[in-house]
């Protein structure tokens, strides 16, 4: 066992000691990232340069390999190009990690492409922008697919497809959301997942002026998902009254829970919001749902036909928050809601008090617990743009 993991250590230290720095711009030994793409291998890592990238499409098929974007950021336009007919690139099958790059208007004649599709493996995207796609990221149905999403941009839905999601990920073992911001979406919903354990905190999905998005957050699966900490808004023009959905098209894994916990939920529909719809029916009997501190603002309901533990829930009207219209969802230091939250405990082994809060532009700021928690996504009254 000893001579075994000695060999794995040194055959590890090997591949590190290959792997190349692959350069990819105008002047550099790669002038396109397709032709970096076929010419890196495992552990390698490729740096592209800024600049604009048009029709220049790839498939990613190496089983470990960093992509990253170096200085300003670098912007990749699919001017009606796609690899395979699905996206801007492709990631087949490794333990990938993309930094720093921007995805333009990624469009195929099925109306179902992407700015990246992630067909298997793992896959962790950061500091990165998916613009005007008709899917942001698009993942297969491998059940030990990961995909973790921190500090990114996704907006700007289409208007010339059916249903374009901002981020529609399948059925795949986990999915991981922090720090992002999801807005102006159209018809489709900001995020749509399928996974079987969901993981969203510390985001601004949040829909904004001229967007027209149905769901906000839409877990048709249902599965074991959290969300915690989160901004989530309902425009005005919205396509459909429900911001977060649970269960619509019934149950497909062994266990399922939702816990929602400090989370802002708003809503600009002049009719109302349905700011918690669950399908009861589509799952199972035993399946629970947990809702604390959770801040809603504006005209709905929340509770109504829902089922489960619900404690410290608030509703409130927009001028008890900073500055709405200005991205500013903050309580003030002595606003008379921060009386209400509860502790929030935890659920699954996971606990639900928020460690983090969301920070504009993109990112998160860490969190020291207060002495009294307060309902909604920041506890601190510091508004930081």
């Amino acid at each position: 066992m000893r001579i075994h993991a000695v060999l794995i250590a040194l055959l590890g230290f090997s591949a590190t000691v290959d792997a190349e720095i692959l350069r990819v711009g105008p002047h550099e030994p790669f002038t396109r990232i397709a032709d970096a793409a076929k010419h890196a291998k495992d552990g390698d890592i490729v740096e592209v340069l800024p600049g604009e990238y048009r029709a220049d499409v790839a498939v990613w098929r190496q089983k470990q390999i960093t992509i990253r974007g170096v200085g300003e950021r670098p912007v990749l336009i699919a001017d009606g190009a796609s690899a395979e007919g699905k996206a801007i690139w492709v990631i087949r099958n490794g333990d990938v990690r993309i930094h720093n790059v921007e995805f333009r208007g990624a469009s195929v004649p099925d109306g179902n492409g992407a700015a990246i599709r992630l067909e298997q493996g793992r896959l962790h995207v950061s500091a990165s922008s998916f613009i005007g796609n008709e899917n942001g990221i698009l993942t297969a149905n491998y059940p030990d697919t990961e995909l973790r999403i921190e500090d990114s941009v996704f907006a700007q839905a289409p208007h010339n497809v059916a249903l374009p999601h901002l981020l529609y990920v399948g059925r795949i073992a986990r999915l991981e959301v922090t720090g992002s911001r999801f807005h102006q979406g159209y018809e489709g919903h900001l995020i749509k997942s399928r996974a079987r354990h969901n993981d969203i905190r510390y985001n601004l999905i949040h829909d904004g002026p001229g967007g027209e998005a149905s769901y906000e957050l839409d877990f048709p699966n249902g599965g074991m998902t959290f969300v915690v900490g989160n901004v989530i808004g309902q425009s005005a023009t919205t396509q459909n009254p429900v911001v977060v959905a649970y269960g619509a098209e019934g149950n497909i894994w062994p266990e399922s829970g939702l816990y929602l916990s400090h989370n802002t939920l708003l809503s600009d529909r002049m009719t109302g919001a349905w700011f918690l719809r669950i399908w009861k029916g589509a799952l199972p009997a035993n399946t629970e749902i947990k809702a604390v501190n959770n801040l809603t603002v504006g005209l709905g309901v929340f509770t109504l036909g829902a089922h489960g533990e619900f404690s410290g829930n608030i509703p409130a009207v927009a001028a008890l928050l900073g500055a709405p219209d200005i991205l500013d969802f903050t309580l003030s230091s002595d606003s008379i809601l921060r009386r209400f939250g509860n502790l929030p405990g935890d659920a699954q082994g996971y606990s639900l008090a928020p460690a983090a809060e969301f920070a504009l532009p993109i990112g998160t700021r860490a969190l020291q617990p207060p002495q009294r928690w307060a309902p909604g996504a920041f506890q601190t009254s510091e508004y930081a743009p």
